[in-house]
């Protein structure tokens, strides 16, 4: 069972900008000041060694991109050869404004 952490009168300028550096990162907020902890918690090296993730270790119940492009791949050997290529579709709906 996990710890639950509280900081209060956060700023509500601070807050957006981790709100924005969330969303800019595909995370919830929680998300995201949980990488931040992670990261600031394994630079300081004044911390008891503990048990460590492997490097390029990923959290638990999420996946590596390369584990999500292996699984594509086994999904969809063959490109769709009768599909738009997403570049296509970028350029017409942006040539259409």
């Amino acid at each position: 069972m996990g710890v639950s952490l509280s900081i209060k009168d956060v700023p509500e300028a601070l807050a957006e900008r981790l709100r924005r550096r969330a969303e800019a990162n595909h995370r919830s907020l929680q998300g995201e000041l949980m990488a931040i902890i992670e990261r600031a918690a394994a630079e300081d090296a004044s911390l008891p060694a503990g048990p460590r993730a492997a490097p390029g270790a990923v959290r638990p119940g999420t996946k590596s991109i390369q584990q999500i492009a292996a699984e594509h791949r086994a999904l969809y050997p063959q490109p769709f050869a009768d599909a738009p290529r997403a570049v296509d579709i970028v350029r017409e709906d942006r040539d259409s404004r």
